[in-house]
This record gives C-alpha cells, structure tokens and sequence, in this order.
C-alpha cells in the first residue's frame, strides 16, 4: 500500500543483461523516454541520455570507471549518483532506478 505523496514503483523492460558489457553504455527507450544504461562494476545504472549542458548524447560519450564524459563538450557526471565531476556542468543529471530480472534490465521511468 503506498501513502499520499509516494508513488508504485513502474519497471519496463530496456534491454536484455547480455547486450551492455563491463564498462559500456547503451541509449534505450523506455516509456518513451530516451535514457542512457550503464554497467559499472557488474550493475547497472540508468541516466537521462541529455547532458543538461547542452543536450549531448551522453550514451555516446566515454564511460572510465563510473564516470561518463559528454562527447560534445567534457561535461562529466557520476552515473551511479548523477553528481556533475567536471566540464561545463553543476547540476545533477536525472537517475532512475534499475533491477534485474532475470535477463531483463528494467528501468523504472514514470509515463
């Protein structure tokens, strides 16, 4: 049962475990949302794939360790928390959460 204010959590399958290697991201679609998946140390992680910058595509930027750097201008963020880490950015870029069932990946993103 959830109170005033909380919300059901809502997964949807993005990807299959075996299509994002150790260390890689992939861009991914869910609920219409275009969102960027990571595996860094055997998890996975989701960000929004807009660098808040400038809008780079973050799931085709350099992932080193758990750290993503924007390809159009440097912007770097931490996707295990979302934290800015340098460049251009001082705010935090969405996360969502993320499970694994099976061998789904799900992101939960709100319609």
């Amino acid at each position: 049962m959830t109170t005033a204010g909380e919300r059901q959590m809502a997964f949807a399958k993005a990807a299959k475990v075996g299509e994002i290697g150790e260390g890689t991201c992939k861009a991914v679609i869910v609920n219409g949302k275009k969102l960027a998946l990571y595996k860094v140390s055997g998890k996975f992680y989701a960000t929004a794939d807009l660098c808040n910058h400038r809008g780079g595509p973050l799931s085709e930027g350099s992932l080193s360790a758990n750290e993503i750097t924007c390809p159009w201008h440097g912007g770097k963020f931490d996707v295990c928390t979302g934290a800015p880490m340098g460049g251009p950015v001082h705010k935090n870029i969405e996360i969502f959460p993320v499970r694994v069932e099976g061998d789904d990946v799900e992101i939960d993103v709100e319609d």
